[in-house]
């Protein structure tokens, strides 16, 4: 069963390279999938790696030679998880076929990250019966779970190498709203105080600008204007 997680963070790969990808929240994970993604064998198997520290959970599925990955929350179980990588497998196989095995990275991600994002959308919201159904097919996907329970929350730790461990960072929504936040405050009155400063500078100039014409018009006329007045 799932909890009140999510999937975070997606992408299609061939081997290394990855093809596309989309991201809910922001954070090191291209730093710690590209190392995952070196240590992930060629052929077809799904597993799961644990993130202790933070609880968050490395699912994938390599079929055919490309590898389908998700990060979510560990409370999110894997049926979910797993459901959602067989979806994005099917949609990627219909669209692009056979050009994987040859495409460079990320020349998918133009038009596949928005099929990523609605999918993953639809994973995460609790509303959605077809992820959350007893259908057969997720019980064809919780028995390849079951055939692999051994291994299927292995710790990532122990696939990167001892010198290698790498901190996963993840910044949650909330947290960026806030960063936000602090930071159009911070635009505004940066702004306001730019404004006054223009303001304060024009003053400042039309100041001067009429000093110099009152001058020079009193160097011309006399300073009671009466040189001018007398040519009147």
């Amino acid at each position: 069963m799932s909890g009140d997680g999510q999937i975070i963070y997606a992408l299609v790969s061939r081997g290394s390279d990855v093809l596309a990808e989309h991201t809910e929240r922001t954070g090191n994970f291209e730093q710690v999938t590209r190392k995952l993604l070196q240590r992930i064998p060629a052929e077809d198997k799904i597993m799961s790696y644990v993130y202790p520290k933070e609880k968050y959970v490395f699912h994938y599925m390599v079929k055919d030679g490309i590898t389908y990955l998700c990060m979510a929350d560990e409370e999110f179980g894997r049926m979910i998880p797993f459901r959602f990588l067989e979806d994005m497998k099917n949609k990627f196989v219909d669209t692009f076929g056979d050009r994987a095995k040859t495409a460079i990275a990320y020349s998918f991600n133009p038009d596949f990250q928005g099929v990523i994002r609605r999918l993953m959308e639809s994973a995460n919201d609790p509303r959605n019966k077809q992820y959350r159904s007893t259908d057969s097919k997720i019980y064809e996907i919780n028995e390849e779970i079951e055939s692999t329970k051994n291994t299927v929350l292995e710790s990532i730790e122990k696939v990167l190498d001892r010198g290698e461990k790498i901190e996963l960072l993840v910044h949650k929504s909330d947290q960026l709203d806030d960063q936000a936040r602090k930071f159009n405050r911070h635009s505004k009155k940066l702004k306001n105080r730019m404004l006054w400063k223009n303001i304060k500078m024009t003053l400042i100039l039309a100041i001067v600008c009429l000093f110099v014409i009152y001058f020079i018009s009193a160097m011309i006329c006399g300073f009671d204007y009466h040189k001018c007045g007398n040519n009147k």
